[in-house]
């Protein structure tokens, strides 16, 4: 018994920075299974993906402390980001289950990795890059997606003219991620190059929660600024919905069948999609948005579901290997 929780113990250790797609995944089911009203399910989900985030973080502390080098090494990396996109995404979820202060808590501590982990990154950004050079984006935009969710829940706006800042400058970064990106990962990527449609979902959705908290009974901009946020949302899950469309014909056309643990990064877009939409029709009054959010968003469970059931038989053969004989 002993052998085998160490075992366990070793492979956990292991898991890359690229792991927190996971909780980012598991994460944006929750939260739109809660906006369809399958409150059950969203809780399950909500578990999975704390009792995920909570391994990562230990993982992350503990390497930090004994392991410095290898630290630094796995931080430049773009999958470090998930760290923040994660914190952020159960953060969203906690705000909108009436959990304000630790939703809070969340977001100060992502907001404290952000900006040391993203230099750090963008720093070893490359030509050719696969999809996970759009992370930035999508780590700078959980925060103005909890920033926005959190300041309409406790009616506080400076918090939501501060998402303002990060919602700009995650556009920014994905026009940068753009130039960045190998644009042959649509035919051969393994699972993140989604991550350039996610981006641009997770963007929507930010949009959508800012027009949400203006419309909670703050005054928070002028008609012109509403207007201009209503139509660079609307813009951004058109974008978002376009890059869905091509992303699934090119896996229609080649596909990638094997497990890898980068379509947890597959699996956060299509959640994040179907969360964007359904929350922008509400943000912009169109009812008939549903429909399609929420057809998005029982696809992003089965794909879930088919992931999970990889990364659980991956897991099987890695203990096997390593078990003593």
């Amino acid at each position: 018994m002993s052998s085998g929780i160490s075992a366990l113990r070793t492979w956990w250790a292991g898991r890359p920075p690229a792991a927190g797609a996971a909780v980012m995944a598991t994460g944006i089911l929750s939260v739109g299974l809660h906006l369809t009203g399958h409150e059950v399910l969203s809780g399950i989900a909500l578990v999975l993906g704390s009792a995920a985030w909570l391994g990562l973080a230990l993982n992350f502390v503990v390497l930090l402390l004994r392991e410095r080098p290898k630290w630094v090494a796995q931080a430049a990396t773009p999958g470090a980001l998930t760290a923040i996109a994660a914190t952020t995404v159960l953060g969203t979820r906690f705000a909108l289950l009436g959990r304000q202060p630790l939703a809070a808590v969340l977001l100060a501590l992502a907001t404290a990795l952000w900006p040391g982990l993203l230099v750090l990154v963008i720093r070893h950004w490359s030509r050719s890059m696969p999809g996970a050079v759009f992370l930035g984006c999508v780590a700078t935009q959980g925060l103005a997606v909890l920033g926005a969710t959190l300041a309409a829940a406790t009616s506080t706006p400076w918090l939501a003219h501060a998402a303002l800042v990060p919602f700009w400058l995650g556009l920014v970064l994905y026009a940068a991620a753009l130039f960045h990106f190998d644009w042959r990962q649509v035919a051969r990527g393994t699972g993140d190059h989604w991550i350039a449609a996610g981006a641009l979902a997770i963007s929507a959705l930010a949009g959508s929660k800012l027009l949400a908290a203006g419309g909670s009974g703050m005054y928070l901009w002028n008609r012109d600024d509403g207007d201009a946020l209503r139509t660079t949302t609307v813009a951004l899950l058109v974008l978002d919905l376009t890059w869905y469309v091509v992303l699934l014909a090119a896996e229609l056309l080649r596909p990638r069948l094997r497990y890898d643990v980068r379509r947890w990064s597959t699996v956060f877009p299509l959640g994040m999609t179907a969360a964007a939409t359904l929350s922008v029709a509400a943000a912009v009054e169109v009812p008939w948005l549903k429909g399609p959010g929420q057809v998005l968003l029982w696809i992003a469970v089965a794909v879930w579901l088919v992931v999970a059931a990889g990364a659980v038989g991956s897991a099987r053969s890695a203990l096997r290997s390593t078990a003593p004989r």
